[in-house]
């Protein structure tokens, strides 16, 4: 096979690695092979719109990554491996960081991100920065996901009428498409599992605090992360342990028996959809299969909860956004939210064309983190979902961890109504800053659905298990069709 017809797709990094050292291939060839790959499938073809910008560099750096091969020195798993970023993370090179918006069109923090210097580090070849959900899809309730005003709408790759779901829709679907070999995104609630669900891919997001955040445009101080997207359970998990940076080791090599563990359901967060419903049963089925305890719980995302964390992302955006600017961006004009808020308005043709920035207008009206409002909703946030909420189901039917649907099959692309979520179980993990992890779990009418396994805090290890061995015994993940639309 040619390196320009499909000879890499479908690669896992055992596959990567392996042809790298029987010298079949070369870490630069990988760039290559990529590089072209995006023009014919994300800039032509499809048009997908996944990858905001390339990085210059990727083929020199990649030639370096050779000539270390060649001299016996390989740094790991990762080593010569191609890597696409949200465009929400630093780099210290030539790509700017603009979380899609105009208003920070041109911006080059001159910094990489804490996760960045990891994956350089371990030898992975930064490729580019994929397009996202414009500031991370909290700028408005009528946004389109996917969309942003720098890179336009990312398209589905299974149908391309249908939405990536967001806010790491780019690096979803590059990763789904064979743009890359892996991706980083970044949640603040579903923001990599949603994505993953919806484009057929795993994604993980990691324990809060378990990757830093450091040189990451934010939302929220109490949920954001960034995490991996992969065709593997795998290779997240090598992707993990690169970018926590120590914090998270390897997983063992797991058989797919997962005998006497205990998982929970909970029938209020999967009610939403009967095609679902049915994925989420045979999903059951299989785990019980492999030997694992199935148990219906209680637990529920309640309407309170909800409303504290839509105060606190309020709260913690402004300030997180604000102290951000004024880091990386001290000698530009954007420094305050007031600023983003004028130049989304001077840029209104193209930044509101779709939908407007209420959320940054209601942020803007916040005062700081030591407002009795806010203390109050981060209190809500944190017993609600912890201890009367993931810790008390965990605790009380002694569960190892629980499982739910990632969300619903992707909607169609709406720039008049904006997304139509139907709903998932990404909310309560999120809100308590514990792991979750979406593996693809079946398709309806063509479309995929990613099955949530979620736990306690720092429970990846576990959770990767369980998420292998369900990979394992389904081999659910199929590569994307462009069709035009479903079937």
């Amino acid at each position: 096979m040619s390196e320009g017809d499909g000879a890499w797709d479908e690669y896992c990094l055992a596959d990567f690695q392996s042809g790298m050292v029987r010298g079949e291939f070369s870490s630069r060839g990988l760039v290559e092979y990529y590089l072209d790959r995006i023009a014919r499938v994300d800039v032509e073809g499809p048009e997908l719109h996944a990858v905001l910008q390339l990085n210059d560099e990727a083929q020199e750096l990649a030639g370096r990554l050779d000539d270390e091969r060649a001299c016996g020195q390989v740094r790991g798993a990762l080593h010569g491996v191609p890597v696409l970023l949200k465009g929400n993370i630093n780099t210290a090179d030539h790509m700017t960081t603009t979380a899609g918006s105009l208003a920070l069109r041109g911006f080059q923090p001159g910094h990489d991100a804490a996760l960045v210097r990891s994956l350089r580090k371990a030898g992975a070849v930064i490729l580019g920065k994929t397009n996202l959900s414009e500031w991370a899809n909290f700028r408005s309730l009528h946004s389109s996901s996917g969309w942003s005003g720098e890179g336009g709408q990312t398209r589905n790759p299974y149908a391309l009428d249908r939405n990536p779901s967001g806010s790491s829709s780019g690096s979803a679907v590059a990763v789904s498409a064979n743009l890359c070999a892996l991706a980083i995104g970044t949640e603040t609630d579903g923001s990599i599992v949603s994505p993953a669900s919806a484009c057929g891919v795993v994604g993980m997001k990691p324990t809060v605090g378990l990757v830093s955040r450091e040189g990451i445009i934010p939302i929220s101080a109490s949920q954001d992360t960034a995490g991996p997207l992969a065709r593997t359970v795998a290779d997240a998990a090598l992707l993990l342990a690169v970018i926590a940076d120590g914090l998270f080791k390897p997983m063992p090599a797991f058989g797919h028996s997962l005998q006497g563990l205990r998982l929970g359901y909970a029938p209020a967060l999967a009610d939403f959809l009967p095609a679902v419903d049915g994925i989420m049963e045979s999903a059951r089925q299989t785990l019980a299969g492999l030997g694992a305890v199935l148990i219906e719980t209680d637990l529920m995302l309640p309407a309170s909860l909800v409303e504290a964390e839509f105060e606190v992302m309020l709260y913690e955006l402004k300030a997180g956004l604000e102290q951000y600017l004024q880091t990386y961006n001290a000698s530009g004009t954007i420094k305050t939210l007031d600023d983003l808020i004028r130049s989304n308005q001077e840029n209104a043709a193209i930044s509101m064309q779709w939908f407007g920035q209420e959320l940054f207008e209601q942020a803007s009206k916040k005062g700081g983190l030591d407002e009795p409002a806010y203390i109050s909703a981060r209190e809500t946030c944190r017993k609600l979902s912890r201890e009367q909420g993931i810790d008390r189901v965990l605790s009380r039917f002694r569960l190892d961890a629980l499982i739910g649907p990632s969300g619903s099959p992707a909607w169609k692309t709406d720039h008049i109504l904006g997304d139509h979520f139907l709903g998932g179980s990404a909310s309560l993990p999120a809100i308590a800053g514990y792991p979750n992890i979406s593996v693809p779990a079946g398709f309806v009418q063509g479309l995929p659905v990613g099955l949530s396994i979620f736990s306690g805090a720092y429970s990846e290890t576990q959770l990767l298990r369980v998420a292998q061995a369900f990979e394992g015994a389904t081999m659910i993940r199929r590569k994307p069709g462009f069709a035009t639309t479903v079937d």
